[in-house]
């Protein structure tokens, strides 16, 4: 069976998230849609200021054709908590991502833009892997999370979203 390509839109680029954004961030967390992925939108953007003010970890906008349509980031998974889920190697750092913008979905942004984070992890930090928490039931999150180059690992039960799968994408072999 061919796997379908997705022809990748003419220009996904990653910018750091600036003071200036934050009501845009404020305007997509509040969505339903993106609710359903990130969880209510006070816990939503505890969690992305915690990213944008920690050190080395990357808070970015996803831009398509030089316009904000998405969010990603990537933090040292150890700035969870010690006690990481089995299977998850030491040096793994955790992303999250949403495309909020309707007429960027289904088009290659988020895995172009999964991507783009991914090199900059990899080639500015010592880390091991990528992960990323998918809830089992939201199949084309895991299959946009497998064609940017994670694999299922286990099952973890998450406290907010239920059974998840952890998914891990490996720094690449030199």
């Amino acid at each position: 069976m061919t796997k379908a390509a997705i022809t990748p839109p003419a220009k996904v680029a990653l910018r750091p998230v600036q003071t200036a954004d934050w009501p845009q961030i404020r305007a997509w967390i509040a969505r339903p849609d993106i609710q359903r992925w990130w969880g209510n939108a006070t816990a939503a953007e505890a969690e992305m200021r915690l990213v944008a003010e920690t050190g080395p970890a990357l808070a970015r906008l996803v831009l398509l054709d030089g316009q904000p349509v998405g969010y990603v980031h990537a933090i040292d998974a150890a700035h969870w908590g010690s006690d990481l889920p089995e299977g998850m190697p030491a040096g793994t750092w955790d992303v999250d991502s949403f495309i909020a913008e309707p007429s960027a979905r289904g088009r290659g942004v988020g895995e172009a833009a999964l991507e783009l984070l991914a090199d900059e992890v990899f080639t500015t930090t010592l880390a091991v892997a990528l992960s990323v928490f998918v809830p089992v039931a939201d199949e084309p999150a895991i299959r946009a999370y497998e064609r940017a180059g994670f694999q299922w690992a286990r099952v973890w039960e998450d406290p907010i979203s239920g059974p998840s799968w952890m998914m891990l994408r490996h720094r690449p072999a030199m």
